[in-house]
């Protein structure tokens, strides 16, 4: 029930009413509602809870973030979840196909732990060879398997991996490349480089799109004018070509860390400009609000009402270029690496992985080898899934 209070002031004759549902309180005294006051305070939803419930909504945003976070967490582990070097050379076990994981034998007895049988290669009479289980001996699969020696986190020395094989066998669960190296480790390494570079890359396009718009759109008249030409002399350069023009003229001998520095701005050069046009439109729309104008009056600086008023306002725009940003890179770079003059060896990328899927011929005799197109597939989807559910909940007062 509401409770209403009388309160006799000594130097007014009037009655003042807290309109509070209590049920079963009387508001005797200032602090009962100081009380009342930070409990109802602590029944209302911050934004951040406001924006979780609204995204968990989403089952296709949850799909989403979860390929993207497997994805960060197989290229942040990727040496514990290798259980072989995927630098290392193997040359006898060059194009072996992926291993099978059998839980019944030869004999038709069923077995609770997975197994596989050692690959041995067979060469056939038209002088062509080919790989084949010895089903004579099996192998279980044992999980925190001891293997080759690395640093997690490039700090602690250890040799311990999620999966392998006991005994002399190998398993490679996406196979070997033409130098016997393992293809699903090589994927997970890559991922290293081809997300950071993607995200490296969206976060610099991400900061000079935002100002460079809230700059254009809050000040309007001529440089809104000016700024917006320079965006349109940006975009009229195309983007593929002059990305590989550019790609193509880092020196070979540069070290690994500038390449990736020089390819991340590369990459940023001409992906800013859709961001800058997107919150100059709603920084317009916005400029003349009534919060706007208060804040002015009360004498807020330009940098103030730009940076902490206008420009969180347009956080659901900026996601949405963000998550358009990242697959848009990660494709490019993949393409470039495929082309030979994006990164090279000894770096890794999904784009380099694809470079010796080239030929039908390869493709033909070993498809596995194009098995780093999946994770390719797996990070543009992940991102835009996850992109569609953050766009929505970034506004959570609005009706599905």
């Amino acid at each position: 029930m509401t409770e209403s209070i009388r309160i006799e002031e000594p130097d007014r004759d009037r009655d003042l009413e807290y309109p509070f549902a209590v049920e079963g309180e009387a508001l005797a005294t200032d602090q009962d509602l100081a009380a009342v006051l930070r409990r109802s305070a602590r029944g209302h939803e911050s934004y951040g809870a406001l924006v979780w419930r609204k995204f968990r909504k989403s089952r296709v945003a949850i799909a989403g973030g979860l390929i993207v976070v497997s994805l960060f967490v197989l290229s942040i582990f990727a040496d514990f979840f290798s259980p072989y070097d995927p630098i290392k050379l193997n040359m006898g076990e060059g194009f072996m196909p992926p291993t099978q994981l059998h839980f019944i034998d030869a004999t038709g007895r069923f077995h609770v732990q997975p197994f596989i049988y050692k690959r041995v290669q067979q060469l056939n009479a038209d002088m062509t060879s080919d790989w084949v289980d010895d089903t004579s001996v099996r192998y279980p699969v044992v999980f925190f398997a001891k293997g080759w020696q690395y640093k997690l986190f490039g700090l602690i020395p250890t040799n311990i991996h999620l999966y392998g094989a006991a005994g002399d066998a190998k398993i490679y669960l996406l196979g070997t490349d033409r130098f016997g190296r393992d293809i699903f480790g090589r994927a997970a390494l890559a991922g290293r480089i081809s997300l950071t570079m993607a995200l490296f890359g969206t976060f610099i396009s991400v900061i000079v799109g935002a100002v460079v718009g809230v700059f254009s759109g809050y000040y309007g008249g001529q440089i809104d004018n000016w700024t917006q030409r320079f965006v349109e002399f940006v975009q009229s350069f195309p983007q593929l070509p002059l990305w590989m023009a550019l790609a193509a003229v880092i020196p070979i001998t540069w070290d690994q860390f500038a390449v990736f520095v020089t390819m991340s701005f590369i990459f940023a050069l001409l992906s800013w400009t859709l961001l800058a046009r997107e919150v100059r439109g709603k920084v317009l729309s916005l400029r003349e609000t009534d919060f706007v104008l208060a804040a002015k009056e009360m004498g807020a600086s330009d940098a103030r009402i730009m940076f902490s008023h206008l420009l969180p306002n347009t956080l659901s725009h900026i996601i949405v270029v963000l998550t358009l940003t990242v697959p848009t890179i990660i494709l490019a770079e993949s393409f470039l690496s495929f082309l030979g003059i994006g990164i090279q060896e000894p770096l890794v990328s999904w784009g380099t992985m694809m470079r010796d899927a080239q030929t039908i011929q390869t493709l033909g005799f070993n498809p596995w080898i194009a098995s780093s197109v999946f994770f390719i597939i797996a990070a543009v989807l992940g991102f835009n899934f996850l992109g569609d559910g953050l766009r929505d909940a970034a506004d959570p007062y609005t009706t599905d």
